[in-house]
């Protein structure tokens, strides 16, 4: 089932789309938090996103760079603003469409379902996991936080999926192990703590402090 993320703050535009959209068999939340539309969107993983340009605290032009820094997913403007030099702009900020408002439903839902084909019949979606405004990219293995893209080793990876999978709960360093020995080197109490104390490193000079935290005598955990 594909998963629609609407950017709306017009409630009663927002609530006929979704329950439009749910007749097709699609699940569809509507964005609550508007400071922090990154973080819903982390949440739910949709598959695409309608996205209003006139939003409280930061508009859609705003949201579809933040997006477009971490995924390629399929993001469709729906706007009354619909003149040449806004659709031009939302283009440029990487949007997938623009539908001017008001719009037919029946034409809106053609477009999404063409998007949806082309985007995913013949490519995998690619998740993130999202924490303190930080994404982690599995498709490339790098973490985004604002501005900056962070590489991160093979281990460096592992070992902070298997934090923000958990997080709010504490990883042993047994478990951590397991992880990294899926990669098929030799790893020891030594070796994983080198890692994390690197990957703090790292974290630290992207402007993450204290991003991970340690359970002395535990583990380790995000939160």
């Amino acid at each position: 089932m594909y998963r629609l993320l609407i950017v709306e703050d017009d409630f009663g535009i927002a609530n006929e789309m979704k329950a439009w959209v749910e007749k097709w068999d699609m699940e569809a939340l509507i964005a609550e938090d508007f400071r922090e539309v990154m973080a819903e969107y982390a949440r739910f993983q949709p598959h695409i996103i309608l996205l209003d340009i006139t939003l409280p605290f930061y508009d859609g032009y705003y949201w579809c760079r933040e997006i477009r820094k971490v995924s390629n997913v399929p993001i469709v403007f729906l706007s009354s603003a619909a003149d040449n030099m806004n659709i031009i702009m939302a283009m440029n900020m990487g949007a997938d469409d623009f539908v001017p408002k008001p719009f037919d439903r029946n034409v809106l839902m053609a477009k999404i379902q063409a998007l949806l084909r082309r985007s995913y019949d013949f490519a995998g979606t690619v998740p993130v996991l999202e924490h303190r405004g930080a994404f982690l990219n599995m498709g490339d293995n790098t973490l985004t936080f604002g501005e900056e893209r962070i590489p991160l080793t093979q281990n460096e990876y592992r070992i902070l999926l298997c934090l923000m999978e958990s997080k709010g709960s504490v990883v042993s360093r047994e478990k951590l192990m397991e992880r990294l020995w899926e990669t098929e080197q030799f790893v020891d109490e030594n070796t994983l703590t080198v890692n994390v104390n690197r990957l703090r490193k790292k974290l630290d000079a992207a402007g993450l402090e204290h991003f991970i935290q340690t359970k002395f005598g535990v583990g380790y955990l995000v939160e």
